[in-house]
């Protein structure tokens, strides 16, 4: 493909991008795979670039654009390069014409902007959650020990423990290490909100939002594969994964439970009052995580977010009732919205007077209400609220 074959090729896959963001239809993701697929003449080379080119235009736009040309036009002013492959050639995007406006560049909608600076996020902040995130991992102690690992390729050791970090786009899937479960994909600010739950062998501990299981393996590991882990989760088809992955690591101390939505407490009966530890992992508007899915910030609405902080005081109250006394609750959130961070826990103490917040001794963030925030700027790490908190 020429390259401004390739211009136009991002053009049309944005304006699928664009519907379906307005629609909530199929993400970007999957819209390139299907581009991809459908359009096999196109080599690696320019199946990289148009994926890059996409993304590009989706990180520079805050706000829905109108049409795919005009996300382009906004990388245009600032890249002489592309402008000039607006050339009206045979399969290249038409001449751009006089007076022809771009898409609006900003960090996010209007009201997401608002929301984020009423929660305290810096102007440098909100501009590092359109960066691109490196890839981390996490050594799994259960079969590897981060002072002899041998990988192969050279990797940045992080102040959290067990913790290294290598370029965006490293392909660690095709290590034997990977596949031997010695390490496994995790970003060091999910690896330190685990360390705050200071899961201890023996435990009865529950991971309530546990998904495709990436802290419950982080748990399991500091659990020494002592104890009774708890994974469970209302999608049946995010939890099926944990299964082999488990297997991969070495784990046999996880028992998976599928919850019906709004009757978490009756699937977990079991356990009611006796859980040494709680992690909410909850389901967040993923604020934190623009770095990997910047397209996310154009499907957020403000119903959207208030359902969410609905569901988040529900998880709270659900995992209250399941901790025993003296037991303790993390919670955490991949979001930079207070709504759903500090005030969303300061909510909670002010209904269960039995509880504490408790404070919170992490490699990585700073303080933030009754938690720990982290950043992209700041940490290096997706942007994370986390909270400790403890049952008289």
């Amino acid at each position: 493909m020429t390259p401004s074959a390739r211009v136009q090729a991002a053009i049309e896959i944005l304006d699928k991008v664009i519907e379906g963001a307005r629609r909530q239809g199929a993400p970007a993701d999957r819209i390139i795979s299907e581009w991809a697929r459908a359009n096999r003449y196109a080599g690696s080379k320019d199946r990289r670039a148009i994926r890059e080119l996409v993304y590009r235009a989706i990180r520079e736009c805050g706000e829905v654009p109108r049409t795919g040309r005009a996300a382009m036009l906004r990388l245009a002013g600032d890249d002489a390069e592309i402008a000039a492959l607006f050339d009206g050639s045979q399969y290249g995007p038409p001449a751009i014409g006089e007076g022809e406006e771009p898409a609006h560049g900003s960090i996010a909608p209007e009201w997401l902007e608002d929301r984020l600076i009423a929660s305290g996020t810096s102007e440098e902040d909100a501009e590092a959650l359109l960066g691109r995130a490196p890839l981390d991992l996490r050594v799994n102690r259960l079969k590897a020990d981060i002072d002899t690992l041998d990988l192969p390729e050279d990797a940045e050791r992080l102040p959290v423990p067990n913790a290294l970090r290598l370029p965006s786009g490293t392909q660690v899937e095709q290590w034997q290490a990977y596949r031997d479960g010695l390490i496994e994909v995790q970003d060091a600010g999910s690896q330190t909100a685990c360390l705050a739950l200071a899961a201890q062998p023996g435990e009865i501990i529950i991971d309530l939002c546990a998904g495709a299981g990436g802290k419950t393996l982080s748990l399991a590991a500091a659990m020494d594969n002592r104890g009774t882990l708890i994974a469970a989760d209302t999608d049946r088809g995010r939890l099926s994964r944990l299964g082999p992955r488990a297997e991969r690591a070495g784990v046999s101390i996880v028992r998976e439970v599928l919850m019906n939505p709004g009757q978490e407490l009756k699937s977990l009966a079991d356990w009611h009052g006796k859980a040494d530890a709680v992690l909410i992992d909850a389901p967040c508007s993923g604020t934190g995580t623009w770095r990997r899915n910047p397209e996310s910030r154009w499907r957020l609405t403000p119903a959207e977010l208030g359902r969410l902080a609905d569901l988040q005081q529900r998880l709270l109250a659900v995992a209250a009732d399941l901790v025993k006394p003296g037991g303790r609750i993390t919670y955490i959130t991949c979001s930079l919205l207070d709504e759903e961070g500090k005030d969303q826990i300061e909510r909670f103490l002010a209904v269960r007077p039995q509880f504490t917040a408790q404070a919170l001794d992490l490699p990585l963030g700073r303080p933030h209400g009754p938690g720990v925030r982290l950043t992209p700027h700041h940490d290096g790490t997706d942007g994370f609220f986390i909270a400790s908190l403890s049952a008289a």
